[in-house]
C-alpha cells in the first residue's frame, strides 16, 4: 500500500454498543468544536430550517426519528462520546442562552466550517472563501468564551473547565476538499498543512490557557472512502483505488499527511502543557478498518441516502428522485459525504475503548 492504514482486527471491542458500556471516569461536560460531522444544528439554526438539508427528512431518522440538524440518521461521533460519560446527546450551542442548557455541555461546531478563517483562508490559499460567513475554529471558540460566564453561572470558571472534556475537531477537511474541487496540486495543498495544524494547535492551546485540563483532538477521517467525493474523483485508472479497501489512495494519502503534521503538533503541545491530557483521536484509523468488516457493514462504499450511481451518490439525500435504504446499520456513509449512526458508533467504541486514542482515554 502506499499510505499508513492502521488495520486492527478488533471489530468486536468497536462494535460494542455505548448503550450498554457502563461509563468512564467521570466529566460534568462535553463540549465539541468542528464541522459538519460534529454540528448538531447550528449550522441549520444559522441558515433557517427551511433552507438546510438536515432538517429534511429522512436526516435524524435512526436515533431521533425526526430531523434535527445532525448530518445523519443519528448520532454523531461527539453525542456517543458524551453518552459514554453518561451525559445527553449534544446540544447546539445556538439553541440556549441559559446556565441549565449548557448544563452537560454543547457542540459549537458548524457545517462547512473551516479551521482558518476567511481572511486567513485567502491569504493562505490564494482562494477567496467559497462563501462570507465565517464559522471558523476561532469563530467558535469565541462564541464559547462568550458564554463561558452563563456556562459556569453558580461555578467557576476553572471548576467547569477542569471538570469538562473537550473535543477539538476534527476540521480543516472543508479546505482541503475546496482545494482539490479546484484541482489544486497535492504539493500547494501540503503548504496549507502548517496553518491548518496551526489554527488547531491555538484553540487547544487557548482552552488549556482558560483551564481545561482533558482534550481530544481528532484526525481527519479517510475521505477517500466518501462515496460522494469517490463519484466526483472516480478515476478509470485501477491503481488509483487502494487493493483492500476500495477507497482512493490519493485523497487519503493526504489525510493521512495532515494526521501525521497534527500528531506532530500535540507531541509539542504535551510539552508545553505537562499538565494537561491531550489525546490524539485517529478518527482515520477507525473508520478505515470498518471498510474490512464486510460482516457488520456490507455495503461499505454506498450511500444510504442518495441517488443512482456507482456509489449512489449522485443525488443528495432528502431531494426529489434521492432514495433511503431501508437498513443504514448496513453502511458507512449516510449521504455520500457524512456517517450514518452505526459508523459513528463504531468509530467513537474505536477512541473511548479501542486502540485508536493516544494517549489511551
Amino acid at each position: 500500500m502506499d499510505y499508513p492504514v492502521v488495520l486492527f482486527s478488533l471489530f468486536g471491542a468497536l462494535l460494542i454498543s455505548i448503550d450498554t458500556v457502563q461509563s468512564l471516569s467521570s466529566f460534568d461536560r462535553v463540549f465539541s468544536f468542528g464541522d459538519s460531522m460534529a454540528d448538531t444544528g447550528n449550522a441549520c439554526r444559522s441558515m433557517g430550517a427551511q433552507n438546510c438539508p438536515a432538517m429534511k427528512a429522512p436526516y435524524g431518522e435512526t436515533y431521533f426519528h425526526q430531523p434535527n440538524g445532525r448530518w445523519s440518521d443519528g448520532r454523531v461521533v461527539a453525542d456517543f462520546i458524551a453518552q459514554a460519560y453518561g451525559l445527553a446527546p449534544m446540544p447546539p450551542s445556538m439553541g440556549g442562552n441559559t446556565p441549565e442548557y449548557f448544563q452537560n455541555g454543547a457542540s459549537f461546531a458548524v457545517a462547512a466550517a473551516r479551521a482558518l478563517n476567511n481572511s486567513a483562508y485567502k491569504t493562505v490559499t490564494g482562494m477567496d472563501p467559497p462563501d462570507q460567513n465565517d464559522f471558523s475554529l476561532g469563530t467558535q471558540l469565541r462564541s464559547f468564551k462568550d458564554l463561558l460566564p452563563t456556562i459556569s453561572q453558580g461555578s467557576s470558571v476553572d471548576c467547569v473547565m477542569s471538570s469538562s472534556l473537550f473535543i477539538v475537531g476534527e476540521i480543516g477537511g472543508v479546505e482541503y476538499l475546496f482545494g482539490f474541487s479546484k484541482n489544486k496540486s497535492v504539493d500547494e495543498m501540503k503548504s496549507w498543512v502548517p496553518y491548518i495544524v496551526a489554527a488547531i494547535s491555538s484553540a487547544v492551546n487557548d482552552l488549556i490557557n482558560l483551564g481545561a485540563t482533558t482534550l481530544i483532538v481528532p484526525g481527519n477521517y479517510a475521505v477517500g472512502c466518501a462515496p460522494g467525493y469517490m463519484t466526483i474523483f472516480q478515476s478509470d485508472n485501477p491503481a488509483d483505488y487502494d487493493i483492500l479497501t476500495g477507497c482512493l489512495k490519493r485523497l487519503n494519502k493526504f489525510t493521512v499527511y495532515h494526521n501525521t503534521m497534527l500528531m506532530k503538533e500535540l507531541v509539542k503541545l504535551r510539552l508545553l502543557h505537562p499538565l494537561a491530557n491531550i489525546i490524539y483521536a485517529d478518527y482515520y484509523g477507525a473508520q478505515s478498518q470498518l471498510y474490512l468488516n464486510k460482516l457488520d457493514f456490507p455495503a461499505p462504499l454506498y450511500a444510504c441516502c442518495g441517488g443512482p450511481g456507482p456509489y449512489n451518490s449522485s443525488l443528495q439525500c432528502g431531494v426529489q428522485g434521492s432514495q433511503t435504504c431501508p437498513n443504514p446499520e448496513n453502511y458507512i456513509s449516510w449521504d455520500g459525504g457524512h456517517l450514518t449512526e452505526a459508523a459513528n458508533n463504531a468509530i467513537a467504541n474505536g477512541i473511548l475503548y479501542g486502540p485508536f486514542a493516544f494517549p489511551p482515554l
